[in-house]
């Protein structure tokens, strides 16, 4: 298992503020964190990417951990309700591994 932090910021600081202890099995980020019941996670296509309603952002030095995005979610990246940042992701297309043991995943506003 591995921990896992989930923030959604707000205008005054963080609105929520969750850690949550998760199977580092290569299972999708988003998965986990639909699993655990984290709100801004829509995962309307379930991890298709068809969507980009899983979209999170990944601060450093955590993007340093984790692959490249893949062409398909590179382009899917620009259709995201909230602007695209350069440490935007689609959490689908993140596997969690050993390696991933207190990442941070920062939420945006909105995901429609």
């Amino acid at each position: 298992m591995i921990t896992v932090r989930f923030v959604t910021p707000g205008p005054n600081g963080p609105i929520d503020d969750r850690e949550v202890q998760v199977p580092a099995d290569g299972r999708s980020l988003m998965k986990a964190a639909v699993d655990a019941g984290i709100d801004g996670i829509a995962a309307d296509c379930g991890g298709s990417l068809t969507c980009a309603t899983c979209h999170v952002f990944i601060p450093e030095p955590w993007q340093q951990q984790l692959p490249p995005p893949s062409a398909d979610e590179d382009t899917m990246l620009d259709y995201t309700a909230e602007e695209r940042r350069p440490n935007s992701r689609l959490s689908c297309q993140i596997r969690l591994v050993p390696a991933l043991d207190g990442l941070t995943v920062e939420l945006p506003a909105r995901q429609y």
